[in-house]
């Protein structure tokens, strides 16, 4: 069993020790399920990226902004967490920050909720 609370503070300390501002964990990889924990430091920014046919973002720590490809905005504090949309997007870590990415990856043979 993964500790994400640990996990948040391990990789914003990498992070700060890294010359981008960043540090990530791959810690569920079950089929086209993944499990991520992405820190950033404040100002650092992942570029506008495709994303997954499915995925949401939850908060560990600190305050980002989701930057949508049309250039809609959404800030997210600790706590929260987001349905990503299937489209190009980029995330900017308002403060030092550690998120949570969950990503199925393919979405062949995957049931539907009303199966």
């Amino acid at each position: 069993m993964d500790d994400l609370t640990a996990l948040a503070r391990r990789h914003l300390n990498q992070a700060k020790d890294d010359p981008h501002g960043r540090s990530a964990h791959l810690f569920v990889h079950s089929g086209p399920l993944r499990q991520s924990v992405i820190a950033l430091l404040a100002g650092t920014t992942l570029q506008e990226h495709n994303a997954p046919p499915a995925s949401s973002l939850q908060v560990l720590h600190g305050h980002v902004r989701l930057t949508s490809a049309a250039g809609e905005q959404q800030d997210l504090i600790a706590g929260q967490v987001q349905e990503l949309p299937p489209e190009r997007h980029s995330l900017l870590a308002v403060e030092d920050s550690a998120v949570l990415l969950t990503a199925v990856t393919a979405t062949t043979g995957c049931p539907t909720p009303s199966e």
